[in-house]
């Protein structure tokens, strides 16, 4: 059975918001950074779920935001998983504790020594060179990934 998903990167003077995902011991991110978002809800839009999301794990209230893609994760250890991807650079609020992990402003360029999955480092590149709406698949062994694909056309990893 697959899941439905939402991931936002909250940009604020060439930063993004990043959750450092360390406080759950049963979770596939632990020890790994990345945005926020979370599972849908049943009857959520992509919108009103990213939304939800970032009000829960953050405290804030995105005010401008984008929707930039789609990525399917294929696993052998998980579900399937599709995953809607957006960039927020406008909100409101006061950042609060996330019970997930430890939210972090980090500068863009800092991000790709960080631990994180091999693709998102792609879809990072993809959002850092504002690329148009975008579908991209990752397949992942165990954590790791073994093909990319960019709207329907393999990439070399």
């Amino acid at each position: 059975m697959s899941k439905q998903t939402t991931l936002c990167y909250i940009e604020q003077n060439g930063r993004y918001l990043m959750l450092h995902r360390i406080k759950k011991e049963q979770d596939e991110n632990r020890d790994k950074w990345i945005g926020i978002g979370g599972k849908f809800e049943e009857g959520e839009s992509p919108e009103e779920c990213v939304l939800r999301e970032a009000r829960e794990e953050t405290g804030l209230t995105l005010t401008a935001y984008q929707y930039r893609g789609i990525v399917t994760f294929v696993s052998d250890i998980w579900p399937c998983e599709y995953m809607h991807l957006f960039t927020a650079t406008g909100f409101e609020g006061e950042l609060k504790d996330c019970d997930e992990g430890v939210l972090e402003w980090l500068p863009k360029d800092e991000l790709y020594g960080l631990p994180m999955w091999a693709g998102d480092r792609i879809f990072l590149d993809l959002l850092d060179r504002g690329a148009p709406f975008f579908s991209l698949k990752l397949v992942y062994r165990g954590e790791t990934l073994v093909y990319a694909a960019l709207d329907g056309k393999e990439l070399k990893i």
